[in-house]
């Protein structure tokens, strides 16, 4: 499935295999290792099997990766944004504001209730954009019970888009655009 939810982005939902997937969360787990000082990877990262959706940002011009996401299905009406990564020369451009706006969508047309998101400490610019994109300020949850290096997050959402349009926001620009469900 595709969602074109910009003019210079394409967003393609792929499997969790998908090298190109692979590759970008491979990046992003280098980068959080070095944020974090070491490989421990407390709680594991998703896997294939706990990963309800998985989607890359595509620059549409060149067909170049920009970014991914994926949610984990928590329960039947619960779902945890995990992954979102844009490569470093594209963040600020809207990349991970359009990832997560998809990942949105899918959610609730899925029928999830709730979306929740994890930042850890050293990850203030994960944290500054879950809170911009409407998510609160909630108690550690599941594997992050207790962790001090942890901050939660959650976004209730209405299932069921079909009869509203999906809106995303460019930051910094000032710009914003509203998409018809039927464009997907």
């Amino acid at each position: 499935m595709q969602f074109p939810l910009t003019p210079s982005l394409s967003i393609r939902e792929v499997p969790w295999s998908n090298p190109v997937g692979a590759d970008l969360r491979r990046a992003q787990q280098a980068e959080l290792d070095a944020r974090f000082g070491g490989i421990d990877h407390d709680p594991a990262p998703p896997t294939e099997a706990d990963t309800a959706v998985f989607v890359i940002a595509y620059e549409r011009s060149s067909g170049q990766p920009l970014g991914c996401g994926g949610l984990r299905r928590l329960d039947e009406s619960t779902a945890e944004v995990k992954r979102i990564y844009v490569l470093p020369y594209a963040r600020g451009s809207g990349v991970a504001t359009t990832v997560l706006s998809a990942l949105e969508f899918r959610a609730r047309a899925a029928g999830y209730r709730v979306i929740t998101a994890e930042a850890g400490s050293a990850q203030s610019d994960g944290r500054k954009f879950y809170e911009h994109a409407g998510y609160t300020l909630v108690p550690n949850f599941g594997p992050y019970t207790g962790l001090p290096h942890s901050t939660c997050y959650a976004k209730v959402i209405e299932p069921g888009l079909r009869s509203t349009a999906l809106s995303t926001s460019f930051p910094g620009t000032g710009k914003s655009r509203r998409i018809s469900p039927d464009a997907f």
